[in-house]
């Protein structure tokens, strides 16, 4: 399989898909960043549900660029059982820093059972004290926490609180939240750089002198002593500095500011990332507890026919190739039920990784796949939306103007500065012989000759302007691509779903009419089989339509940058 997802006239992300010695291969080439990040999760989910027990490597070889939302992705790639392969050096040390985080995580884990084992031994041992208030006391937390902790429960989740536990507990969420917390924190700290530093100082010291030292290996005067000292000196006292007039401090201070908006639309953008695959997951699970579902329906369905043969040859109506054929069709249809089980299960098991829940945890799930028309949004309309609103455009735009305030900064280093020091300080042999002293000076500091320094920075500033600048209207036109596209899809699915419902009604009165005719005995249960049969693809249909367009409603929802306003509430 090669799928070719085009992003602009520039960008290409170009998957295909190889089986070698027992595992799925996926083959990655171009960039994989913004928009493009979904085809891979969709051809990902893909492979991967066709496949669940079936070991899949990704290799990334041939990936020029890798954003935070290709992260996010590869990240869940690997929880999810992935093997990353990359070469040269970024992305190598991006699938490091998965791996090693993923094994940080695991580390933590396990401390914390650890811990959890030390609670149970205290607890176990204050049961032992006669007591009977301690006793009482553990009886009654034990009562309050089991329900909680104990895994035998399932916990019934629907869409909405799903999504919540992933943004209060997926590892991805939380790091992106961190990285924007340390933005904002290298901004308090390019500022500090503008504010008045005050430090206190306290110092008692002795001092001896080698004269000798000082005056070549001769005395100045004959007798003169080769050593003075020892003598001792104190000071106390407070010391100022700040600067009176820095422009390039303050145009750093304007670019840290702009970077931490940038981290903050980031970590946004990753939580939207997120919410998607949350999202996915859960509907791609709702698939499959729908074909579990339908697939029971199916051997009901088979089991009366059966029955219905068996009867009829008993009778001497029917013949034993139409029992035969149709008890076929029913050992076909528990197969059937057998593999949309295990489906269900696994994509189960990934939806709990991905909430990062207790592995002992079991889940279900409250809502089911509905169909709820809503009128198509407009083209236009849904664009300036999404340029309004996606974080990844904001994050761009931040940048940019963080790279624009470096640039003035470098600029400005060619005028002078001015700053102010001073100290106020007592200074003796001793604490009871110390004098107040102090010291005030104002020092102008112009660049006169830098070896090219300045010149280099403010170049260097203007290409990362021009590469952000190319960048961002590369976004802008896969921005556009992804709402055209999720429009078409949900038009498209929309309509998929009108034609798989009445192609399941028609199945059903089919299987009722040759049903009839089996029992009056016009034709045998080829008819019926066959009527089945068709009954089996338009609930598959119905089934598939169903999850396109759910999935269809997410995807536009990401486009626009309101998957957290539609679907964390």
């Amino acid at each position: 399989m090669q799928i070719i997802a085009a992003n602009g006239n520039q960008s290409m992300l170009r998957i295909t898909t190889q089986a070698k010695r027992g595992r799925t291969v996926l083959n990655i080439e171009g960039r994989l960043a913004g928009p493009l990040v979904s085809t891979l999760e969709q051809c990902w989910r893909e492979v991967h549900g066709a496949a669940p027990g079936e070991k899949i490597s990704v290799n990334l070889c041939g990936v020029s660029f890798i954003d935070a939302s290709g992260k996010v992705l590869l990240r869940e790639i690997y929880r999810q059982g992935g093997e990353l392969a990359a070469e040269g050096c970024l992305n190598q040390a991006i699938v490091k820093e998965i791996e090693n985080s993923e094994k940080q995580t695991k580390s933590r884990a396990r401390k914390e059972r650890s811990k959890g084992s030390h609670i149970v031994f205290y607890v176990a041992l204050l049961s032992l004290l006669p007591s009977a208030a301690a006793a009482h006391a553990q009886s009654r937390q034990t009562a309050q926490t089991l329900p909680a902790s104990s895994p035998t429960e399932a916990l019934r989740l629907t869409l909405g609180q799903a999504v919540a536990l992933a943004l209060k507990q997926n590892p991805t969420a939380q790091v992106a939240v961190l990285t924007a917390a340390e933005s904002e924190q290298d901004k308090n700290i390019a500022r500090a750089d503008l504010l008045p530093q005050a430090n206190a100082r306290i110092f008692d010291e002795a001092q001896k002198v080698n004269l000798l030292a000082q005056f070549g290996g001769k005395t100045p005067f004959p007798g003169f002593p080769k050593t003075l000292g020892p003598y001792q000196v104190f000071s106390a006292g407070p010391s100022l500095s700040a600067p009176a007039f820095d422009l390039t401090l303050w145009q750093r201070y304007r670019a840290a500011r702009n970077t931490a908006n940038a981290s903050k639309a980031n970590s946004l953008s990753t939580r939207e990332q997120v919410i998607l695959l949350t999202v996915s997951q859960y509907i791609g699970t709702l698939r499959a507890v729908a074909n579990v579902q339908a697939s029971q329906s199916r051997v009901e369905l088979a089991q009366a026919l059966y029955d219905q043969a068996a009867d009829l040859q008993k009778e001497g109506v029917g013949t034993g190739i139409d029992t035969l054929r149709a008890n076929v069709e029913l050992q076909n249809e528990k197969q059937r039920l057998l593999e949309a089980e295990n489906d269900r299960e696994t994509l189960l098991y990934g939806l709990s990784r991905l909430l990062n829940l207790d592995p002992r945890q079991k889940i279900e799930l409250a809502d089911s796949l509905g169909f709820f028309d809503t009128p198509q949004p407009e083209v236009e309309a849904s664009i300036n939306a999404a340029l309004a609103d996606r974080q990844e455009w904001k994050a761009l735009n931040s940048q940019i103007k963080a790279a624009e305030d470096q640039r003035k900064a470098a600029q400005a280093s060619r005028l002078p500065s001015v700053r102010f020091e001073g100290e106020f300080s007592y200074v003796g042999t001793s604490g009871n012989t110390a004098l107040p002293t102090y010291t005030y000076e104002g020092s102008v500091n112009l660049p006169l000759f830098t070896g090219g320094r300045i010149r280099a920075q403010v170049v260097s500033a203007d290409l990362e302007i021009r590469k952000l600048e190319e960048q961002r209207a590369d976004l802008r036109n896969q921005i556009a691509l992804d709402v055209k596209t999720a429009l078409l899809n949900l038009e498209s699915a929309r309509s998929e779903v009108q034609v798989a419902n009445l192609g399941v009604q028609l199945s059903k009165e089919e299987v009722d009419q040759a049903r009839d005719r089996f029992k009056a005995g016009v034709a045998n249960n080829i008819e019926v089989i066959q009527a089945q049969d068709s009954l089996s693809r338009a609930n598959d249909n119905q089934i598939a339509a169903l999850y396109r367009f759910n999935q269809a409603r997410a995807d536009f929802a990401r486009s626009i940058g309101e998957m957290e306003k539609v679907y964390a509430k």
